[in-house]
């Protein structure tokens, strides 16, 4: 996943939070243009640190896995959970 693809998944879930894009920017420290810029695909490229604060804002967190490897039954859930809507 890219950051570019990284960011219009921090929409979705911003989104079903029923957050604004304001609301969430205070909540992670982050400026707001800064998060546009992320959610539209603008941004090339972010600091660890926010990224990591935008992501814990929304109940999120990083995961590290090989390139290629098998799904985690928590990214399994995920997926799942986002096909059903």
């Amino acid at each position: 996943m890219t950051l570019l693809d990284l960011g219009s998944y921090i929409r979705e879930e911003r989104k079903r939070a029923g957050l604004s894009m304001q609301a969430l920017a205070e909540m992670a420290g982050v400026d707001r243009t800064t998060l546009s810029k992320l959610e539209n695909r603008r941004l090339p490229e972010m600091g660890y640190a926010k990224l990591e604060r935008l992501l814990a804002a929304l109940n999120l967190e990083f995961s590290v896995r090989p390139i290629g490897g098998l799904p985690t039954l928590k990214d399994l859930q995920r997926e799942r959970a986002g096909g059903d809507e």
